[in-house]
């Protein structure tokens, strides 16, 4: 597991990164040049520091090859995001994340070498429109353009048979990879494992098989 975080820029979105990573126990360095917003993260990170991450020396003085990743969370700032972005590809940061503001940022960041890039906003989108059109679903997590994986809530057609009754697999071409009940989550499920009442079973596959899965009413 990577233990050592930064994150570059202390909007809505890092601040919340920060806050959830600093949860989890691990490292987190937090940066922006505003000192204000540093304070208020002070207490929160492991470090917070007021600089500016376009600075090469500045960046290098904080050590920031040592973070097994860095995230970029600029706002609307595009030119700053870019020219960090491009700073840390060139100190040789081998994972490096990037919040974009829309899809000419995104075509930009991919050319230069972002390792990953990250649509908040269009992302909760997504998760949402698939929850509130279905009655059953109840969490969603694009993999791809074409993969997901979903939480589906278990409905009573399918209480008390196994798996390999079901034979989702065959069936519909996706896969219930855990089940989640009150007292806890099971991972890789048996064939022989019963579905029972207040299930929620989790599925991945592609898009449209996962579609006919939930129509079908299992």
């Amino acid at each position: 597991m990577k233990d050592q975080f930064a994150v570059i820029g202390l909007g809505r979105f890092g601040g919340n990164l920060v806050s959830e990573l600093s949860h989890l126990g691990v490292e987190v360095l937090a940066i922006d040049i505003n000192h204000e917003v540093v304070d208020k993260y002070s207490d929160i990170a492991t470090h917070a520091v007021q600089a500016n991450a376009m600075d090469e020396t500045v960046l290098k003085q904080l050590g920031i090859r040592n973070f097994d990743t860095v995230v970029v969370s600029f706002g609307e700032n595009i030119e700053a995001s870019i020219l960090t972005t491009l700073l840390l590809k060139d100190l040789g940061i081998n994972d490096v994340w990037v919040k974009a503001s829309n899809s000419y940022h995104q075509k930009v960041l991919e050319k230069i070498g972002a390792d990953k890039i990250i649509h908040p906003e269009r992302d909760m989108a997504r998760r949402i429109a698939h929850h509130i059109t279905s009655e059953k679903i109840i969490d969603y997590i694009e993999l791809s353009s074409d993969h997901s994986i979903v939480e589906v809530s278990a409905s009573s057609k399918v209480a008390g048979k196994t798996l390999i009754q079901l034979d989702v697999r065959a069936k519909y071409g996706c896969n219930i990879i855990a089940i989640q009940r009150a007292e806890g989550i099971i991972v890789s499920p048996s064939a022989e494992e019963k579905v029972e009442r207040d299930d929620i079973l989790v599925v991945i596959g592609h898009n449209r098989d996962i579609q006919r899965f939930e129509k079908a009413g299992v």
